[in-house]
């Protein structure tokens, strides 16, 4: 593999992939389940927060045909597209294709900054809107909510008080547990006390979903292929 796409392929077959690992699932309603990770490299936003930096740039040249068999090396029934922003590259959407039609099911982690819908209907979107903590909250695109479907989860990361009440808020506002799978609170690793955070729910009463970054409590921050 080399680091840079082919210009002549780079529209049809190819992606800049950092790495493609089998690990658990860290996060979401899926959390503790074996799962592959096929991380895509770059992303346009800069969160404050971000513990997968490394993936702003680099990785390698891949097909999408390669990805496939790759990711079915690794034998397992449950696969995860992140980045970065996978969103960001063209053939993310093809991608996820290729993986539906081996059968396996297929989550994407994306931060709610680009359309949705450029990925198939069967793949489960894990939006995660951006607070105001994290410095990108002005790069959310409202737009997704109505392409959001039942089967679909939106994330919260939440660093401070003011992060609660804005992800308590919207919640609220855009009436999203009723229309997703599941709304998910998660304390940022670091600045926001995760007692507190389940403090605010309870005295909320949110019917929101509270998650710890599972894999952070296996695994040093920032460790990678884990």
């Amino acid at each position: 593999m080399t680091n840079a796409i082919p210009e002549t392929e780079s529209q049809t077959t190819f992606l800049a992939v950092t790495e493609i690992y089998k690990s658990i699932q860290g996060e979401s309603t899926w959390v503790g389940l074996p799962c592959i990770f096929v991380r895509l490299t770059g992303c346009p936003l800069r969160c404050v927060w971000c513990d997968t930096a490394y993936a702003f740039s680099g990785g390698d040249a891949m097909s999408v045909a390669d990805v496939v068999e790759q990711v079915k090396s690794l034998d397992c029934p449950l696969v995860e597209i992140t980045g970065g922003e996978p969103l960001g590259q063209r053939n993310c959407g093809p991608l996820a294709q290729a993986l539906l039609d081996q059968g396996l099911t297929v989550l994407c982690e994306t931060s709610g900054a680009l359309p949705i819908d450029q990925l198939p209907d069967s793949v489960i979107k894990i939006m995660d809107l951006k607070c105001p903590g994290s410095g990108e909250q002005s790069r959310n695109d409202w737009n997704n909510i109505a392409k959001l479907s039942p089967k679909d989860e939106v994330k919260f990361v939440i660093a401070d008080r003011v992060d609660y009440e804005w992800a308590r808020d919207k919640t609220r506002e855009l009436d999203l547990t009723s229309k997703v799978n599941a709304v998910l609170f998660s304390p940022a690793f670091g600045p926001q006390d995760p007692q507190a955070l389940v403090k605010w729910i309870m005295e909320d009463g949110l019917d929101v979903r509270f998650q710890l970054q599972m894999h952070k409590f296996v695994w040093p921050p920032d460790t990678k292929g884990v």
